[in-house]
């Protein structure tokens, strides 16, 4: 800091409206921004050290509390460690289930994180109604599938816990109709308004280089024009077997992070619809090899759990799933025991938050944009404190 230049340190948040539970440290010259500095911590709980005293199974709750709005995906990340050290090879039936639940739950957080920019922005109030009025359905039909409407803690180590329902077909394709009538209202009414652009469009640009140098994942990386997606490049569950495109933009700005999420919806619809429809009959759970029995159920997994006799061989894994914000890897050690020895989540929040700390570095940025550059990142602070 020389002399003739007088920076002002900023705290913005906890308390702050756009903040959560959360706060960036900003360090100003004016109305220009030079430096972020994300504050973490408000909501650690310490789920890693938790997950060590659950058994494989126990486990499933606590992981999904790191992302609520995405709870499928990271209780999928989990259980699909547990199956790679077990050596369980899930049923094709479950894996088709899986992905419809993944999928929903993709949307409902591309849906929140509308609404959080919208209001973020400013006079958008209206948006963010939509997005909670538009998700009602989506969740109902999560409830159908699963009897939760938040923390499904439905997949389990070797499938899911129930099958579909009687009517689910049914009520999942009205429920897709609805939504495509839905989201081409809100390119309408808001995506392609000038105003909003010209809040967005230019603003905080990521060019690839400094995406991939700096870590960033999910749709905030292809928006920068990064082809990676781990459901297509790494194919898991049944995403293999669907059709449907990588949503890469090449804008790299506020807007196009926005933008990014919109078309993923797009996406969603499909992978769903396809999975509904072309779903093959079979069995939803199967049990490590050393405990296979003829007929394979819930019941069986769960109280092979509650007596300590599901047990995972000693060993180590990664596993890694897309989620709605980014990659997130659980690595997980065993040693032998009903238990995990050790778990270590790496979140797509966290990652993000990096590259928005440099930020400053590459591009120009005010004070009054802070709030919308933030969301454009879709944070969700509770998987960044783990």
């Amino acid at each position: 800091m020389s002399e003739e230049t007088e920076l002002m340190r900023i705290s913005w948040g906890p308390q702050h409206p756009m903040s959560g539970q959360f706060r960036l440290i900003l360090e100003t010259d004016g109305e220009r921004v030079t430096k972020i500095i994300p504050d973490l911590g408000f909501t650690h709980r310490g789920i890693e050290k938790i997950l060590e005293f659950r058994n494989f199974v126990q486990g499933i709750v606590p992981i999904e509390r790191l992302s609520m709005l995405d709870a499928a995906n990271f209780n999928l990340a989990y259980v699909r460690a547990v199956e790679e050290l077990a050596d369980i090879e899930v049923p094709e039936r479950a894996k088709y289930i899986r992905n419809i639940l993944c999928e929903i739950s993709r949307i409902n957080s591309h849906l929140y994180a509308f609404g959080l920019v919208a209001e973020a922005a400013g006079g958008y109030p209206a948006v963010f109604l939509w997005t909670v009025a538009d998700r009602e359905p989506l969740l109902d039909l999560a409830e159908m599938l699963t009897g939760a409407r938040w923390s499904y803690s439905f997949f389990v180590p070797g499938g899911v816990r129930a099958d579909i329902p009687k009517g689910f077909k049914e009520k999942c394709l009205e429920t897709l109709r609805y939504l495509e009538n839905r989201i081409a209202k809100y390119k309408e009414c808001w995506l392609d308004n000038k105003v909003f652009k010209a809040r967005t469009v230019g603003v905080a640009y990521l060019s690839p280089k400094d995406a991939i140098r700096l870590g960033a994942v999910g749709p905030n990386l292809r928006s920068s024009g990064v082809p990676l997606d781990l459901r297509k490049d790494e194919p898991y569950e049944a995403y293999g077997e669907v059709d449907f495109e990588m949503v890469v933009l090449k804008e790299g700005d506020c807007y196009a992070r926005l933008l990014a999420r919109y078309l993923e919806i797009v996406e969603s619809i499909k992978i769903i619809r396809q999975a509904v429809q072309n779903m093959p009959e079979g069995p939803i759970i199967s049990l490590p090899k050393p405990m296979k029995k003829k007929t394979e159920t819930l019941q069986d997994l769960l109280r092979l759990a509650a007596v300590g006799r599901f047990t995972v061989p000693k060993g180590e894994a990664l596993a890694r799933v897309e989620s709605a914000r980014g990659e997130v890897d659980v690595h997980m050690i065993t040693d032998g025991s009903a238990k995990p020895y050790r778990v270590k989540i790496i979140s797509p929040t966290f990652r993000n938050l990096y590259v928005l700390s440099r930020l400053p570095e590459i591009e120009h940025i005010r004070v009054a944009d802070i709030p919308v550059i933030l969301y454009s990142f879709d944070p969700w602070y509770l998987d960044a404190d783990r």
